[in-house]
């Protein structure tokens, strides 16, 4: 989901500027966190280094608290005559020890209701507001973060006021202070050398890119229909193949990106497909009051410039807010017999047919939801690629492992990870599943948090490239845009629809386009 947040410091004491023989190569991480509730922090490493001369350092010293919460409104619009709004947050651990269990409780007004939420178990009570982990985050890791975060409808304006965090015993407040001390250091000998170090990984990335282009050109003709044999997508000679893409944010709110100039732009640096996602029950979404032609016809406009620069293309049903992909079936089954008609005759057409089951949704009913939509594509297009979500949000694929959908041949599961939450735990998920014989594939992913927004993890994402690369997974990132998130492939300050430069790419774009191009 789609924030920016700007983290406030204070600068308590300057402590000392200092010319040394013996300078400091630290590494400082800078979040920023647009937030209508903040509390006041700072976190920073300090690191020892080797020797350089002249090299100017300034210490910073800070009282922060022990644990942060922060919730902010990042997002609001009227749907139907009510008020809705977009909150997101996270929590936050400055200490060296990891706490389990928290709690955040959130004073909403009277005849609020939920329409979707993210990252947590969420139980509204009148105007109160609980919210607790679900399983996979219900420790805040040391010197880590927990996101979260929910769509609410209200009977007015909402900008959240009283927010509580129930943690290691103790409550807190956004704005609470108490006593964990943290250091940061710079030089400006460091800055030099990141900066020529950046020069050189530019100059070897386009040599890189020049290969990739080469590669990713008129991909469908090289390899023509897809299938699955074993755990592996292979192309028409039986070679396994990797799809490297990349997907759109919601067609029903950013169309501008759906076209040719755009995706040819991508597959310069070896972007070889490209994931249409189509909100289902979200504003404005094909179940939800959105214009229903109008959605099919970007969807076809997607599809027509996919396939004129010979690039593979996901129709992705894009459910989330609907949580049980069952909500909207009869629905599905008509929008998919609809495409499957229309595109029956093309090798590069991929349908995925629950984005994201959540809400408690169970593996057997999605697999009933599958069972019956597969079908429906079969009876028009009987080899064409379908992907299958599965429950938590496309993380169960070990759960979908253990019951697999029969009868069926070229079915995908889908795993979906951001790597600043989603770990070691969804990847042994990933390892058990392909262990247990079903293909997988990473039909969303970015190296931010799981709200989309927030800090990007370098570690954790190379971790899940290395597991990609491992068992041949298939990897599409999100989402192709210029929204103000961590997550967008662009700048926000980018406003044009194509004709993109390296320098147009944000940091998790130029990480995910370096990634392919090697």
């Amino acid at each position: 989901m789609k924030i920016r947040i700007r983290k406030q410091f204070i600068i308590i004491a300057l402590l000392a500027i200092v010319l040394c023989q013996v300078g400091c190569n630290g590494k400082k991480q800078q979040e920023q966190t647009n937030s209508t509730i903040q509390a006041e922090t700072t976190e920073a490493t300090e690191t020892k280094t080797t020797e350089s001369t002249e090299t100017e350092s300034t210490k910073i010293t800070q009282t922060t608290q022990e644990f942060e919460i922060v919730l902010s409104n990042n997002n609001s619009w009227e749907q139907d005559g009510k008020k809705c709004a977009q909150l997101d947050g996270f929590i936050k651990n400055h200490t060296d020890v990891a706490a389990k269990d928290w709690k955040v409780t959130v004073t909403v007004p009277s005849g609020s209701k939920i329409q979707n939420s993210w990252n947590g178990n969420y139980n509204l009570n009148g105007t109160t507001l609980v919210i607790t982990p679900v399983d996979y985050n219900k420790e805040v890791a040391a010197k880590g973060e927990v996101p979260f975060g929910f769509i609410i409808e209200t009977p007015s304006d909402y900008n959240p006021t009283q927010v509580v965090l129930d943690l290691a015993g103790k409550q807190y407040r956004p704005g609470d202070k108490n006593d964990v001390a943290t250091k940061e250091e710079t030089s400006t000998q460091e800055k030099t050398e990141q900066g020529t170090n950046e020069e050189t990984s530019n100059e070897e990335a386009t040599t890189e890119i020049a290969a990739a282009q080469n590669e990713a050109g008129n991909a469908v003709a090289k390899h023509g229909a897809l299938s699955v044999k074993g755990t592996n997508i292979v192309d028409k000679n039986g070679q396994v193949f990797q799809l490297q893409g990349v997907s759109t944010h919601g067609i029903n709110w950013f169309p501008e990106y759906v076209n040719k100039d755009a995706f040819s732009d991508l597959s310069k640096y070896g972007v070889n497909a490209i994931r249409l996602a189509m909100y289902t029950a979200d504003y404005n979404g094909y179940c939800s009051g959105g214009n229903q032609g109008e959605l099919e016809n970007i969807i076809d406009n997607g599809v027509k410039a996919c396939t004129e620069l010979g690039m593979y293309v996901i129709v992705d049903w894009h459910i989330l807010n609907d949580n049980d992909p069952n909500q909207n079936k009869d629905s599905a089954k008509t929008f998919f017999d609809k495409m499957s008609k229309k595109y029956a005759g093309q090798d590069n057409v991929i349908y995925e047919i629950c984005n994201e089951p959540n809400g408690g949704t169970t593996w057997e009913s999605v697999k009933a939801y599958a069972e019956e939509i597969i079908p429906v594509i079969r009876k028009n297009d009987k080899d064409a690629l379908i992907i299958v979500g599965t429950p938590t949000w496309s993380q169960d694929v070990d759960i979908a492992s253990k019951n697999p959908i029969k009868n069926q041949e070229n079915i995908l599961y889908a795993v979906h990870f951001y790597a600043a939450t989603h770990q070691e735990n969804i990847r042994n998920k990933v390892e058990t599943a392909i262990s247990n014989g079903i293909p997988v594939i990473v039909s969303e992913s970015n190296i931010s948090e799981a709200s989309g927004n927030g800090s990007l993890n370098y570690d954790e994402g190379n971790k899940w490239m290395d597991l990609i690369d491992k068992y041949h997974l298939s990897c599409f990132a999100w989402s192709l845009g210029n929204k103000d998130e961590t997550s967008s492939f662009l700048k926000s300050s980018v406003t044009k629809t194509s004709g993109f430069s390296k320098d147009d790419f944000s940091d998790a774009g130029k990480w995910y386009l370096e990634q392919y191009s090697k």
